[in-house]
């Protein structure tokens, strides 16, 4: 089965807002024949406590470094909208691109 992962803005968003992002994400996915791979890191490992702890300095660089190893599983990226305009969203864009990943933009 093919595998993609989600590329979503969260600065400035509540926890209601990306919950129902993701899940309309998920869905248009699945909707394709997508698994999902997972690159919202919600477990104690990620905490902002546990990373101070383990001495990371840049928290949503550690974010992104781990949302890079999990596009390394993938065949495709989904990007929702307002990607554009976040930093992590960018980047993980121009990584997808340059590794040849099937871009997938969330339709309006």
């Amino acid at each position: 089965m093919k595998k993609a992962m989600l590329s979503q803005p969260m600065a400035g968003k509540t926890e209601e807002e990306i919950i129902e992002t993701r899940n309309r994400a998920i869905s248009a996915l699945k909707a394709q024949g997508y698994e999902i791979v997972n690159t919202l890191f919600t477990d104690e490992w990620y905490s902002n406590e546990k990373m101070e702890k383990r001495g990371v300095v840049q928290i949503p660089l550690c974010f992104l470094a781990k949302s890079l190893e999990n596009m390394s599983l993938c065949h495709a990226a989904y990007f929702c909208k307002g990607w554009e305009k976040a930093r992590g969203c960018r980047i993980e864009h121009e990584a997808a691109v340059a590794y040849g990943l099937n871009i997938i933009y969330e339709e309006d």
